[in-house]
């Protein structure tokens, strides 16, 4: 346990050194590519002590605040990224849209990709075509039950789109004793061989639930991700729900108190082990600070330029190659195919 004067980053960096030192060697079952894991880790961070942007490397403010409201408004295109210059998801819809150009080349007669001209394009033609052609966009930029989705339009079987966010934040306003404000991100029926076949996402959800409480008039939040790029994703993942944690508080009319990071598999991947070792070994400058325009109080006028972050001072960036990892191959189905079967449907 360390001591109340450290520095709250330093929990970050404990748990790299820990990944490090006891961590166990896996290979990633889509890419090949080794990582270190361990299971089951906590962090917290006090709000009213800073913003919990990381110091010890640069972090992209700006991708965590653009790619944030593109949840908090419900898309699911990367269009709306795209054309801010936030790039942080393009590999996903690059990745299918190269399944299904491959599909194409090995199937003459599908579908012929719009505007592909029989020749596969690069990432850099594919997303400038996404910024430039909306019918590309609308046919390829899509990431359908992707978060913003999910979390504002959640699809029942009655054909509604549940507001969890919206109604998170109205249970917080009337109900602040109750412990129920939970939104989730995890919907089986989209999901790996739990879904039908062909309809499985092949890009993976990894922050998949959190749950917010008032205490003492602020506003906590714990999220439980369950699989964690510690050199690449976290930085985002604490940024980007403690700005959630934040915004959450402001629009339901308290103070932001914790937030909580719980982790199921936490790893560092075998191309980030220099940069990780560099990392911990920086040591940890004052958190920037957090503004919000006290004037916004609706989630729907709120916007980006509402949203102010005040002194931050880091070390220099630390690049890392992303891996694109996870999701569900439907060559694997025949391990799983049980799902499928009629006898394990619910009998009414």
């Amino acid at each position: 346990m360390q001591a109340k004067s450290s520095h709250p980053e330093y929990q970050y960096l404990h748990l790299l050194k820990d990944i490090l030192e006891s961590g166990r060697d896996s290979i990633e079952y889509n890419t090949g590519i080794r990582y270190r894991r361990v299971f089951g880790r906590q962090i917290r961070f006090d709000l009213s002590k800073g913003f919990p942007l990381l110091t010890t490397k640069k972090v992209y403010w700006k991708g965590i605040l653009y790619e944030l409201f593109w949840f908090l408004t419900g898309q699911s295109n990367i269009k709306y990224l795209v054309d801010r210059d936030v790039h942080i998801w393009d590999d996903y819809p690059y990745k299918i849209y190269r399944e299904k150009n491959k599909e194409r080349r090995t199937k003459p007669t599908s579908l012929k990709l719009r505007g592909s001209r029989n020749r596969e394009l690069t990432k850099e033609e594919f997303v400038e075509k996404i910024r430039g052609d909306e019918e590309f966009a609308k046919k390829w930029g899509e990431l359908p039950y992707i978060y913003g989705h999910l979390w504002r339009r959640w699809p029942t079987g009655d054909g509604r789109g549940i507001d969890q966010v919206k109604w998170a934040i109205d249970t917080l306003r009337t109900f602040p004793d109750r412990r129920h404000a939970v939104v989730s991100a995890w919907h089986p029926e989209h999901l790996y061989a739990m879904a039908r076949p062909g309809k499985a996402l092949n890009y993976p959800l990894c922050h998949i639930l959190f749950h917010f409480v008032v205490i003492d008039g602020k506003v906590s939040c714990q999220l439980y991700q369950r699989s964690a790029d510690m050199f690449l994703g976290v930085p985002f993942n604490i940024a980007s729900y403690a700005l959630l944690t934040a915004i959450i508080a402001h629009l339901a009319g308290y103070k932001p108190g914790e937030f909580v990071h719980t982790f199921g598999d936490a790893h560092v991947y075998e191309n980030h082990l220099k940069q990780v070792r560099e990392q911990v070994a920086r040591k940890p400058r004052p958190f920037p600070v957090l503004k919000i325009d006290p004037k916004i109080r609706s989630l729907d006028k709120l916007q980006p330029e509402h949203v102010t972050l005040l002194h931050y001072d880091p070390h220099p960036p630390l690049k890392g190659e992303l891996t694109v990892a996870g999701g569900f191959d439907e060559k694997d189905r025949r391990l799983f195919g049980r799902y499928d079967r009629r006898e394990f449907r619910v009998k009414s």
